[in-house]
Formats: C-alpha cells, structure tokens, sequence
C-alpha cells in the first residue's frame, strides 16, 4: 500500500519553482511518445531527443506527447521551455504527491490526477501521478511511472480515423484521457468490493487477529480512494461549468458524463468505508461476545463446583460428634449427593437456555 504522505524535507528551504522530484525514485530512462493527428492524417513515433518536441509546437494538427517517468529534470526543463511551461507548474509535475486539481495558466491548463491500478498479486492499490498540460492544440501527459498506463484504447481510437476523436481538438483529448482514468477507478472498485464480500464470510466464519489486519487495511485504502477521487469532483466540475476559455462548448457536454461517473466512484467509496467501519465494528462486538461466552461457562462451572465444595468443606471438618464418619456407607453416599447437585445444576442453566 502506497504511503499516504511524501516526504518533502528535500525541498525545505528551496525557492518556489525549484525542479527537484519528490516520490518513488525511478531508475529507468524517460520514454517520450506523440501522436500527432487530425481528420486525414495520423503519425505516431517515439522521440529519441527531448528536442524532437519543437517540431510540434505548431503544428495546426492536434498533438498529444506522453512521457513517461519524470524523475529526470533536465528533460522536464527542456520541455517546458519548448511550449513554455511556467516553473510552478514544472515544480507541480515533479511533487507526485500533489492532489487532483486544475490551473489555469492563460495559454494552456495544467490538470493533475491519481491514476489508480490494482495489484492482483498483493492484493493492493497502486497509483501513480499523472499531470495534463491541455493547450489549443496539444496536450502533453507526464506520468510517474513506466510500467503501463490505462490509455491502450484511447491509443486505439486516435489510430481509427473514423472515430470522433479525429475530428475533436486538443480539449476532447485531455477529457479522453480523464474519462479513461476515471473509467479504470471503477474497475479497482470492483476488486475492492469483492474484497469487502470475502472479508465479510470470513469475519462472520471466524473473527480472527489476521482478520483485524485485513480489515485494517481496507480501511487504509479506503482513505486513500478518498484523498485520490474525492477533489477530482472540483476539477471536472470546472472544466464542465465553462470556467476555462479552452474547453470547447461542445467538450462540455462529454464532461457532464465524466462528472457523473465521479459522483457515482465518490459515492461508491463512502459506502465501502461505511461498510468497512460497521467490519471493524463487527469484529470487535464478536470478539466481546466471544469473551462473554467464554466467561458465562467459566461462571457457571464456578458455580456447579460452589455448593459441592461447600458439602465437602462441611464434610471434611473433622468433629468428634460426627455419626457420618462412622457410618459404613456415608462417602458414597456423599458422592451421590454431589453428583446429583451437580446434574441438577446443569438441567437448570439448560432449562434457563444458559449453556
């Protein structure tokens, strides 16, 4: 499970605009990809060269540059300097702590989102930063990691020349590629549901310390998917409002169905926090009835040995005037009397529904 908080001691004391990566650190090298397209033409290629990028600057098609791992700043810098990226939003990039929001920059949007993955192996949520620089006519994608992202189809469409992406500008872009990673939100909730479920039989089956653990970190990921999801409403809800003279009236339309789906993700992680919080509530209420159950038997096989301990201690006392001890048939006797005590104690806690 991914830490809630980076750290960011590295960069106290630094001024504002200071490119220094804050997140996992990465060893491999940065990928750099662009589809470059319109309505006729298509062209897609991996950059060698950072400075392959000026090429597109100006292009009247729309261009969508994607790099990949941005722990290197020297190829940050050059790209924000190609498209004239301000220092701030280049900080922003490299912070891979940041959550979802939008700025608007005048000449382009800068847009951070969490893009979630669920590790079946681990049975975990892995997430990664991604930041969207939307311009008119270009839309460049930094994303923390290098192995894989959700934008295969995406990819798919914009190879198609008869999709409707071809015939869109570079606003619909940035929506497709927050409408694929809000999309995939929906898959990791499934996997986190279906989690919920089989923690549930369990608690119910046998309420055990291993249980407690899972149950724990549910809950950890369900904060988590809060802190993730939850202001992603805010940006989509600008976006969708008209609050940015770059988003096209027609995108606008596509952005209500993305707010919609955020809704429904937010709303269905209150429920699976709900549903974790009354688990853990659960367990602790049948680990007390368990502890209640145990202590019941033990008071009652307190009590069933009380008046039998209570014969033998009057038994035991060693008088002079006693006829018991003379008589030939009093420790059996005294035997009997004391089992008989002791079944008739048991009929009645059975009777009382006690055991």
């Amino acid at each position: 499970m991914p830490s809630l908080i980076k750290q960011r001691s590295k960069k106290s004391g630094l001024p504002p605009g200071t490119l220094v990566h804050i997140g996992e650190k990465k060893t491999g090298k940065t990928k750099i990809t662009v589809l470059d397209y319109d309505e006729l033409h298509y062209q897609e290629k991996d950059l060698d060269n950072v400075d392959e990028c000026v090429q597109f600057k100006d292009k009247p098609t729309v261009t969508w540059i994607n790099v990949d791992s941005v722990h290197q700043t020297e190829t940050l810098e050059k790209i924000g300097e190609c498209y004239g990226l301000h220092p701030l939003a280049l900080e922003d990039i490299l912070n891979t702590d940041q959550r979802p929001k939008i700025e608007d920059y005048n000449d382009y949007l800068y847009i951070v989102l969490r893009m979630l993955y669920y590790n079946e192996t681990k049975s975990e949520i892995t997430t990664e930063q991604i930041s969207l620089v939307a311009g008119p006519n270009f839309v460049i994608s930094f994303q923390e990691g290098i192995e894989g992202d959700v934008f295969t189809q995406l990819r798919e469409r914009i190879r198609n020349n008869k999709s409707r992406i071809r015939k869109m500008g570079a606003d619909y872009l940035a929506y497709s590629l927050i409408d694929a990673i809000v999309d995939n939100y929906f898959i990791v909730l499934e996997k986190i549901g279906d989690n919920i479920e089989l923690l549930e039989e369990k608690l119910i089956a046998n309420p055990s310390g291993n249980i407690l653990h899972e149950i724990h970190i549910l809950k950890r990921e369900m904060i988590f998917l809060r802190k993730a999801v939850w202001p992603l409403r805010e940006v989509i809800s600008g976006m969708e409002r008209g609050s940015y003279t770059l988003v096209k009236e027609s995108t606008r339309v596509f952005l209500r169905d993305v707010y919609d789906h955020t809704v429904q993700v937010i709303d269905t992680v209150e429920v699976y926090r709900d549903l974790v919080s009354g688990m853990l509530d659960l367990y602790l209420s049948s680990i007390s009835n368990r502890l209640n159950a145990v202590m019941k038997v033990l008071t009652i096989i307190t009590t069933i040995f009380m008046p039998l301990s209570f014969v033998a201690g009057i038994y035991g006392m060693n008088f002079k005037h006693m006829p018991e001890l003379e008589w030939r048939y009093g420790y059996p006797v005294i035997l009997i009397v004391m089992l008989a005590i002791g079944i008739s104690m048991l009929v009645y806690f059975r009777r009382k529904k006690w055991l």
